[in-house]
């Protein structure tokens, strides 16, 4: 069943000639690399607890997810049928296993969050978050990457995650004695989560004396997401204790915003070569992704206030 829809959709695809199949990888592309700089922004220039809702409900989804994706290690649509043939382009970010959907995971959770949180007066934003949510999931089928359960399931997932992480920021803003507890908390499950993917064992199911599946290249997103969370953990202890940055509704604010969100495609764009010639794919990962989540939290709005004259409406 699942495989008859994604070989509707592809022939479909190939019956228009493939015009969609941009506007989709697209989409996909933007989910997975540069969706990040939405709450960033917001973090940095509207409203510091909406971005760090969004900031953080994708970070757990996307740890949630990838452990989830190293356990069940479901091989992607094209190795479980040779006659989905997926979109080219589609297939070099889809790095991972099969199961669930990274890509729509980080919709669902960054989409999710700023649709939840979004004032009343602009309910249209939630609207548009919502039909984005949609558009990445459908993506990921029509490109032929992922099936219908992969995709319903990263939805499902990423709802929970803000679902839950909206009641523990309503728990939080009553008890704020108890945030460094939970900050703790996930340091500790990041580590066991690494942990665990590194030790666990994966399948090496072999077709003419090649993988399936490398096992170690699977494994990278699941170090990327990692250093992701906990660098979020370490961040936002150490912004709320040295930093205390506070956004204004200033042009100042908003330019440095805009440099802020080039500097984060750039690491995502750029940062991971280099890392990964000198620490290895795993850890290189690890660090690119613990840089970016840092560099978001804690150093860009140090840069802010330091660069920014206005004291008191940086003072929190």
């Amino acid at each position: 069943m699942d495989m008859d829809y994604l070989l509707m959709l592809q022939r479909f695809r190939e019956r228009i000639n493939d015009v969609l199949t941009p506007l989709m990888e697209l989409v996909s592309l933007f989910a997975i690399s540069f969706l990040i700089v939405i709450p960033a922004f917001i973090y940095w220039c509207t409203d510091k607890r909406v971005g760090l809702y969004a900031l953080s409900s994708y970070a757990l989804s996307s740890v949630l997810t990838v452990v989830i994706k190293l356990t069940a290690c479901v091989y992607r649509p094209w190795i479980r049928d040779s006659r989905i043939i997926p979109a080219e382009n589609a297939v070099r970010s889809a790095t991972g296993y099969s199961f669930p959907s990274g890509h729509t995971s980080n919709a669902a959770s960054i989409y999710g969050g700023v649709a939840l949180r979004s004032p009343k007066k602009h309910r249209w934003i939630s609207f548009v978050c919502l039909f984005m949510i949609f558009l990445t999931a459908f993506s990921r089928n029509y490109l032929g990457v992922h099936t219908p359960q992969d995709v319903f399931a990263a939805i499902l997932l990423g709802a929970a995650v803000v679902f839950g992480m909206s009641k523990l920021f309503e728990y939080l803003s009553c008890h704020t004695e108890k945030e460094d507890m939970f900050l703790a908390g996930g340091i500790a499950f990041g580590i066991l989560a690494l942990i665990y993917i590194s030790v666990k064992p994966y399948p090496r199911d072999m077709v003419n004396g090649e993988l399936l599946a490398d096992p170690d290249i699977m494994m990278k997103d699941g170090f990327g997401c990692i250093g992701r969370f906990t660098a979020l953990c370490f961040s936002r202890y150490a912004e709320k204790k040295w930093v205390r940055y506070s956004p204004s509704l200033s042009l100042k604010t908003a330019v440095l915003g805009g440099v802020g969100a080039v500097m984060v495609m750039l690491i995502i764009t750029f940062g991971g070569s280099p890392l990964e010639a000198v620490f290895g794919i795993h850890r290189g990962a690890f660090i690119r992704n613990f840089i970016m989540m840092s560099f978001i939290i804690v150093i860009w709005p140090a840069v802010m206030k330091l660069s920014s004259k206005d004291r008191k409406s940086l003072a929190e």
